[in-house]
């Protein structure tokens, strides 16, 4: 495959020829980029090269510019920071003979090929701020960073029980780097309220700086500069905060010579789930790689750490790395097998993970150049595009790590590659039991799942006396305005969690096949097969009594060996009696000014513990309410399904409008929208009759046949009950936009569900830890078993893990023994 390309840097230089001539094969191929058009300048489409990489294709060595280099490097200062400059040179290389031509070069190339190249390095960084809540350029470093004065006025900062100076808040709190002071903010850029006194005090002092507290990590912190009115990077945060007292990289207390039988627990989950105070060894190699947060993307980090953990998706993107980059399409920025190989590779290469060699840079200083050591790698160019209109994962907020591991598998599943699919390790089948109460009859139905979604059970905890005497306490401290005792972490027995995921559940707005009417009824879930990889989630998630998101800082033992045979589905069992086949009825109101519709005798309201249950999820509030709706309040199970065929569009954390009753199309589509594109029929008509039982497929066939009509529907496959045992191949790709990575493809079988199944014992591999009060702030940190050993991955630091907080995690990775 040959290509016209621009890179910067090179080895050989082009013989002198006729370049026009030499060109004219690729001409047809030459365009000028025009607004909006992406254009890569500093990231590679296929790996994570560039010209700061010692052997990467091109670039040129960074010069040494002053006599600071021998000093900072004896100071462990960044080789990447102001004190070096890069000598940018561009060529134009014309593949696959590698010829290159210096830039400029007006007299001898074609005029268009000149506006093109002029146009391609003038053009803007395609991550640059859009909109408010998307994706925005990594933050810079703030010019007073360096030159920062500090008032020597003896302030020293306490670790915890901050508030506001001015007003006493206890939120959104930010220390002045200058003076010390711990002000509220109000306009700043994650959104939070407060008074606005850190910006006040600014324009009284004009300091310029101010760090969030309850955002410093030995990492960094979140910094905002009032005068260039822009969150930023401060460099030199470590020393400006160690000025007030603030230890970021929390140096382990037995160096200062107290004995380990000295030191006070640490119960804070943001110590524990970092293992700080730890003396932690850096880890070096392949499967080592970390990689870079770009502001608030930990939760990213964490679950891609965990994916190319696992073997089978090492063989699909890695494996088949070659044969992926061959059938890329002509924007490989926009192609999701190409972008997961490259980060794959880049993660498991070992390239990009290499430990430092200080007799080596100290021989190149002699010789006055200087090749930066390129640890961990940074997933721009991949975030940018899994993001790609997807309302909250585009944004820079922080994001639920679950949520963001099933919009993952949603994209694995939509881009198949190779003869398998390594989502496939984690899917598996729920049987689900329902029974009617009042007649005892019963229905079993199947669905694909790929996470164990387990309940916290508080009620069980171990420690209840110790947890009550604690709240107390609390309350006192709070009412006095002393600083809260030491925390009291409830503590939860696995095997009640197990035990409430395995108890019934009532179904709301249950409608009894066999009563023909509303009744109560039993909902209960078992397995009808076992993954290969089982992802077990702790449902610590939850809104409060006012609806604010909240996190059950809890400890649950985990258990490093798990054997769920005893949850195998069984099936119908002897004695029991199946519910008819019988769809309610729908019923379309009369009174025209009601607006709504509803299958259901009752006019439509939305059920609220189903939304409860899918914002719990993450999802946003607005979409959690609209699938209720859209889904005839038939259960967060339904509702949860028109979520993962909706989260793509960009209207899908809107308000919900609830539609006139003069725009129906057809019987009962008022509750259901606009009939698809293609005469595809309502992805929540389908979600509707599949939840009474029947197979995807039909549900579609029998929509398409009755012209999206869903009473007529229901009918029609009643009708015809030769056709519910057929299958088919699937209907369509699911948007398969830019992928020209379909040559490679395999067919999509026709045997159902993909499964794996197997034993019912597991091993702990890894989890993902979540620090913080809920999915919208915080921070996530990976532990990942390789070798034999634990493995902390937190953003670029990997290290040999000490004491693996098993116990705090809030998703856990599992994978089968063999029998």
């Amino acid at each position: 495959m040959q290509r016209a390309a621009f890179f910067s840097g090179g080895d050989a230089q082009m013989a002198a020829g006729d370049l026009g001539e030499l060109l004219v094969p690729y001409m047809p191929t030459i365009r000028v980029p025009k607004s909006g058009d992406r254009v890569y300048k500093t990231e590679c489409a296929f790996s994570y090269d560039s010209p700061k990489v010692p052997g990467a294709s091109g670039g040129a060595l960074p010069k040494r510019r002053n006599a600071k280099l021998f000093l900072d490097l004896e100071t462990n200062s960044d080789p990447n920071n102001d004190d070096f400059e890069y000598e940018d040179e561009a060529k134009l290389v014309i593949f696959p003979d590698h010829y290159e031509i210096l830039l400029p070069n007006i007299e001898e190339l074609p005029a268009l090929v000149t506006i093109a190249c002029d146009a391609l390095l003038s053009a803007k960084s395609p991550y640059r701020k859009q909109d408010p809540d998307s994706w925005e350029e990594e933050l810079q470093a703030s010019k007073h960073a360096k030159t920062l004065v500090q008032l020597d006025n003896g302030v020293r900062i306490p670790p915890s029980g901050w508030k506001c100076s001015k007003c006493d808040l206890r939120e959104n709190l930010w220390l002045n780097l200058t003076d010390g002071s711990v002000l509220c903010g109000k306009w700043f850029f994650d959104g939070s309220g407060g008074n606005g006194h850190a910006m006040e005090h600014y324009k009284e002092t004009g300091y310029p700086l101010a760090v969030k507290l309850g955002t410093i990590t030995p990492d960094g912190a979140d910094v905002y500069s009032f005068d260039e009115e822009e969150p930023v990077l401060d460099p030199h945060i470590a020393k400006h905060l160690a000025h007030f007292g603030i230890d970021m990289l929390q140096m382990q207390v037995t160096e200062n010579g107290l004995r380990d039988n000295d030191i006070k627990p640490r119960v804070s989950e943001w110590e524990v789930i970092q293992e700080a105070g730890v003396k932690l060894k850096p880890m070096y190699g392949p499967g080592y790689t970390g990689m870079k947060n770009l502001g608030n993307s930990c939760y990213l980090n964490a679950v891609m750490q965990a994916i190319f953990s696992i073997p089978e998706f090492q063989r699909a993107y890695v494996g088949n790395l070659p044969r992926i980059f061959d059938y890329s399409p002509l924007d490989p920025t926009q192609d999701f097998n190409t972008q997961m190989a490259k980060l794959g590779h880049g993660l498991l290469s070992g390239q990009y993970s290499k430990p430092p060699m200080k007799s080596e840079l100290i021989e190149q200083v002699m010789k006055e150049e200087h090749k930066p050591q390129h640890n961990g790698i940074s997933p721009r160019m991949f975030k940018a595009f899994i993001s790609k209109g997807h309302p909250e994962f585009s944004s820079n907020r922080q994001q639920d790590a679950q949520e963001f591991f099933l919009h993952l598998i949603n994209l694995v599943e939509r881009n198949p590659v190779g003869s398998e699919n390594p989502s496939d390790v984690f899917r598996f089948l729920v049987e689900e039991r329902t029974q009617c109460c009042q007649s005892r009859k019963v229905r079993y139905t199947e669905r694909v799942d790929y996470i164990m979604q387990l309940p916290v059970a508080m009620e069980a905890a171990t420690n209840k006396d110790e947890l009550i005497a604690y709240e107390l306490k609390r309350r006192e401290a709070e009412a006095a305005r002393r600083p809260p005792p030491e925390l009291v972490r409830a503590k939860i027995p696995f095997s009640a969690c197990l035990q409430a995921f395995s108890e019934p559940n009532n179904v709301e707005d249950f409608w009894s096949s066999a009563l023909q009417a509303k009744s109560a009824g039993v909902k209960t879930s078992r397995f009808a097969s076992f993954p290969e990889y089982l992802v077990v989630q702790i449902k610590k998630f939850t809104f409060g009594l006012d609806w604010i998101p909240k996190k059950l800082d809890v400890s649950v033992d985990m258990p490093d060996f798990l054997d769920i045979s005893h949850l195998r589905a069984r099936g119908l069992q002897p004695g029991e009696e199946e519910l008819p086949d019988i769809a309610p009825p729908i019923i379309i109101p009369d009174d025209a000014k009601d607006r709504m519709t509803n299958h259901f005798v009752e006019s439509l309201d939305i059920d609220e513990s189903s939304v409860m249950q899918l914002a719990e999820m993450g999802f946003p509030l607005e979409a959690c309410r609209k699938a209720v709706y859209y889904t005839g309040n038939l259960g967060a199970e339904v509702a949860f399904n028109w979520i993962i065929a909706h989260m793509e569009e960009p209207d899908f954390a809107e308000p919900l409008v609830i539609p006139a009753f003069g725009e129906v199309a057809s019987s009962g589509a008022a509750v259901f929208g606009a009939v698809g594109l293609d005469n595809q029929p309502p992805e929540e008509m389908v979600a509707i009759i599949i939840s009474m039982g029947f197979q995807r497929n039909l549900a579609i066939q029998a929509l398409k046949a009755t012209n999206n009509n869903l009473e007529r529907a229901l009918e029609w496959i009643f009708s015809h009950p030769e056709l519910e045992e057929e299958t088919e191949p699937a209907l369509d790709m699911m948007d398969m936009e830019n992928n020209a990575n379909a040559n490679i493809l395999a067919e999509t079988g026709s045997e159902g569900p993909r499964i794996k199944d197997g034993s019912g014992r597991y091993e702990l591999f890894g989890f993902i830890s979540h620090m913080g009060t809920s999915t919208m702030s915080g921070h996530y940190v990976c532990h990942l078993k390789k070798e034999g050993r634990w493995v902390i991955y937190n953003d670029l630091r990997v290290c040999a893990s000490e004491r693996p907080p098993k116990d705090l995690g809030y998703i856990y990775f599992y994978h089968r023994i063999p029998s």
